[in-house]
């Protein structure tokens, strides 16, 4: 039986793309800042809309809108006339201690 395999590239501009260096820009100010920072964002582009949605555990509180602003600017974009929405909160504590857990129980055996 013949398998067809494929997978999508994208370039930079091309919406994933943006999501993915905006999630990646959220986590890397985060962990700057607290590197003990557990952070589950998904980022969502479409007709000038961008929408940060997650959750965070961290003693540092990024400011999304920031970010995302510099993300457009940084790859030739302007954040004028975009939507920013972000519906963001804390991370549960019982997930939090999990993925603490999770994260020390690995260190031991690494």
């Amino acid at each position: 039986m013949k398998r067809f395999y494929t997978a999508e590239a994208v370039t930079e501009g091309h919406p994933d793309k943006l999501c993915d260096i905006i999630a990646d820009s959220i986590l890397d100010a985060c962990l700057r800042e607290d590197k003990n920072s557990h952070v589950a964002y998904e980022v969502l582009a479409t007709q000038g809309n961008i929408l940060v949605a997650g959750e965070i555990t961290s003693q540092y509180e990024p400011d999304v809108f920031d970010i995302v602003r510099k993300v457009l600017g940084d790859i030739g974009y302007s954040a004028d006339g975009i939507h920013l929405d972000a519906l963001v909160h804390r991370q549960s504590p019982d997930i939090a201690k999990a993925v603490s857990c999770s994260v020390q129980a690995a260190n031991l055996y690494a």
